[in-house]
């Protein structure tokens, strides 16, 4: 079986009945995570990936297999997409110099230099396999012995270098024999996958070379380059059954020493001296307890020796550790390239004496074998460490970034800041991040997030426009003081999606328009004329282009009703946002939001042009008196109101006339009570204490939320409530029917299954196929639940 977790709903388990016959060997993970290798120990491969887009819905793809010979190491191939972090400029104001591209080949290209993907393993009898996925889904596969001499391969790891080409390190598992190290070439010759190995310089372990511990560590037992794209690092561990020693190597150029006769002849102009690779140790341990599991760090700091120096000054630890786990249940983090101790962490069941506890010597003798990590494995930022005991539980373990070193307060938010704006800029999912966030940090790290992209140049803000967003929701859930702004937020992502989408309906009447399209002149129109009428600012704008067919119009009704209602209910909420002393409620980041009100007036200007064409789709309001023309009336106060936070000018506070008209709305429209996102059930919120948690596979948790406050009340639902489709804006009804997913992150709900027959609602619908909103994951969720 392979079971598969999402880390912020860690009961929910979805496990897959593999059809491997022997034990599964490797699991491997695509830069993506939406697709799974598996390899047993029959030498069969398989492909998993996610059907429908969902995290708890799997099906295998692909398969192949070198029959009946175990496989000992896997890999995708490489994409050529790599990336340095550069601690040294943690405070430079522009992103590229904090996270730089580093030149780096895939390991295959297709025609365009597009990367091809593919994997590749290595055999317990020393072949190497590689299986490529041609753009139509067909596999290319092909295997080639890594050298003439095949010999038994126990362990083995994959790197790559910058020149596309992929380095094989394998030993036999025996520490007297020598670690060997093959170049692999990939290529497709004639619509033929083609291997080809060479040799390159391998190295003894330093322990079976030292005469006083010649015969101590017989045996091999791990065998890691330090990152996957370092082949010039790697890291061996040989053990006994008592102990392990570690061995950190690098890959050298060395000038090759000449001979005295060669040394007098007269030298030419430009011969350089002649130079060969060589292994070289870095360092090793002392003796250690036995090892059971190692994590390398995954952040792809740059290990230069500037950053490594402003790295120790700032205390920033994350991608400098590695985690090696022991058989008495403890964890040690090394510094990857001097293997001294960063930190330790003592299981439950740990033997490892502690300071000052004696007892532990005792108990050790008298009980069974220890609890011990069985595998081991960092998040994207390494703030985070996952892993698998003896026993079969899974375990999540919060890595300091400063490895426990007592910081200021301004340097823990600078380097959470760093990490955020780094899963921004990469699209990795900052969950890790949010761990080490207490409910005091809220405030400041999102304004400092805000005022960092501020400083960015226009086009990489308007790549980051949305994920920006969906960073600063996840952070305001952290706490109940700001929770209120988390709504907003989820509220600004759907309104940004809802005007691209009706902006996009708009064609130019002629075909050889200028510059500017019909959804830019909308903009610049409105934004200049400051008029209250919304029929004169109709006026200066170019109906013709308005005109469109009356399905897709009726089709968005339910889109242009919730942008109808929300203005409703944030004028009418005006008056208590106001006053002073009132508890923060949703819809109070919109009223000095100038770009978001501006972004609201246009589509009242939109739909109000679309009403004349097809008044079926206009936004139905339940008015008090019968010649009420409620969208003159809301537009009239929404204008009052985005004059007062013009970007133009300094924010001023709405006028006494204005919250005294906003206080009547309420006597003259019904006003809706806006859905908001319904409470996150992840665990996030849950972990802001210092104590563990304890949960059930199968059982979700039912703990209190951050600080255990109760919530607010616009999160809670009564149990008779109406069920919303938060993407389509529609009721689902008290008890839907429907098969529904929700996201993982923000967990905003949809149906499965489109009810929509009309393609500008199936365009929309597409459009959040893959992600939720806030760029969530989405997750299949039962009937009931929902």
């Amino acid at each position: 079986m392979i079971h598969i977790i999402d880390s912020e709903h860690p009961w929910d388990v979805f496990s897959i009945n593999s059809g491997h016959s022997e034990v599964i060997s490797c699991l491997e993970w695509d830069q993506s995570g939406s697709r799974l290798l598996s390899a047993d120990g029959d030498g069969q491969i398989k492909c998993w990936s996610m059907s429908d887009h969902l995290v708890n819905s799997w099906e295998r793809v692909l398969s192949s297999s070198v029959d009946g010979d175990p496989i000992v190491a896997l890999s995708w191939l490489h994409n050529g997409v790599k990336l340095a972090l550069h601690v040294e400029m943690s405070g430079s104001t522009n992103f590229g110099e904090k996270f730089s591209r580093v030149k780096f080949s895939p390991s295959l290209t297709l025609f365009g230099g597009k990367p091809m993907e593919g994997w590749l393993a290595v055999t317990v009898s020393g072949l190497v396999t590689v299986s490529l996925l041609k753009p139509g889904g067909a596999l290319l596969t092909a295997s080639e012995s890594l050298c003439r001499l095949r010999g038994r391969v126990a362990l083995a790891d994959i790197a790559f270098t910058g020149g596309g080409n992929i380095v094989v390190a394998a030993t036999d598992g025996s520490s007297s024999s020598p670690v060997q190290f093959y170049k692999v070439v990939v290529s497709v010759v004639s619509e033929k996958c083609r291997i080809d190995t060479e040799l390159l310089p391998s190295l003894f372990l330093r322990c079976t070379t030292d005469p006083m511990r010649r015969d101590k560590y017989p045996a091999v037992t791990h065998l890691k380059f330090l990152t996957r794209e370092n082949s010039e690092q790697v890291l061996l561990c040989a053990s006994n059954q008592s102990g392990s020693i570690v061995e950190c190597w690098s890959l050298r150029k060395e000038g090759l020493p000449v001979n005295n006769i060669f040394q007098h002849r007269s030298p030419v102009v430009g011969e350089k001296q002649p130079t060969i690779l060589k292994w070289r140790i870095l360092t090793t341990t002392s003796d250690l307890e036995r090892v059971s599991a190692v994590a390398l760090p995954k952040l792809p700091i740059s290990i230069s020796n500037t950053d490594l120096k402003v790295a120790s000054d700032t205390k920033f630890c994350p991608g400098l550790g590695l985690a090696l786990g022991f058989h008495d249940g403890s964890i040690q983090i090394l510094h990857r390239l001097s293997l001294h101790t960063m930190g330790v962490f003592y299981g439950s069941s740990s033997s490892a004496q502690r300071p000052g506890d004696e007892a532990a010597i005792k108990r050790q003798r008298t009980a069974g074998p220890t609890l011990h990590f069985k595998a081991l494995q960092f998040s994207w930022t390494s703030l985070a460490l996952a892993g698998v005991d003896s026993h079969g539980k899974l375990h999540m373990l919060r890595v300091s970034p400063s490895m426990g070193q007592v910081l200021d307060m301004n340097t823990t938010l600078r380097h959470l800041l760093f990490l955020l704006e780094y899963c921004m800029v990469t699209g990795y999912d900052w969950w890790d991040v949010l761990l080490h966030v207490q409910p005091t940090m809220v405030h400041n790290l999102v304004e400092k997030l805000h005022e960092e992209y501020m400083r960015q140049n226009q086009a990489l803000q308007q790549v980051l426009a949305t994920r920006i967003v969906a960073v600063k929701a996840s952070l305001c859930k952290l706490s109940t003081a700001t929770a209120a702004r988390a709504c907003d937020f989820h509220a600004k992502l759907l309104l940004i999606a809802i005007s691209s989408t009706l902006k996009s309906l708009l064609r130019p009447h002629v075909l050889n328009t200028p510059d500017k399209s019909p959804g830019d002149r909308l903009t610049e129109i409105c934004s200049k004329n400051t008029d209250t009428d919304i029929d004169k600012v109709m006026i200066n704008l170019k109906t013709e282009e308005f005109v469109l067919d009356g399905p897709p119009l009726q089709s968005l009704q339910q889109l242009i009703q919730w942008v109808g209602d929300f203005v409703l209910y944030l004028l009418s909420n005006l008056p208590n946002q106001v006053s002073q002393g009132s508890i923060v409620r949703p819809g109070f980041g919109f009223m000095r939001d100038g770009a978001s009100l501006g972004m609201l007036r246009e589509m009242l200007v939109m739909i109000r042009i679309w009403g004349l064409l097809k008044p079926g789709c206009l936004p139905t309001f339940t008015a008090m008196s019968d010649n009420q023309d409620s969208m003159q009336l809301l537009f009239r106060l929404l204008t009052k109101l985005w004059l007062c936070s013009r970007d133009d000018g300094l924010p001023q506070e709405p006028d006494e006339s204005l919250i005294d008209e906003c206080c009547l709305l309420p006597s003259q429209l019904l006003v809706p009570s806006m859905d908001w996102l319904p409470v996150n059930d992840g665990i996030i919120v849950k972990l802001q204490g210092k104590l563990p948690l304890r949960l059930q596979f199968g059982k979700a948790s039912s703990l209190q939320g951050a600080g255990g406050a109760a919530p607010l009340d616009v999160f809670t639902r009564s149990p008779g409530a109406q069920k919303m489709d938060n993407l389509r804006c529609i009721h689902m009804g008290v008890s839907p029917t429907e098969e529904s997913k929700a996201c993982t992150r923000c967990g905003c709900v949809t149906m499965l299954r489109s009810p929509n027959k009309t393609n500008a609602m199936k365009q929309w619908e597409q459009r959040w196929i893959k992600n939720c909103l806030c760029g969530g994951l989405w997750r299949r969720i039962p009937p009931t639940f929902s």
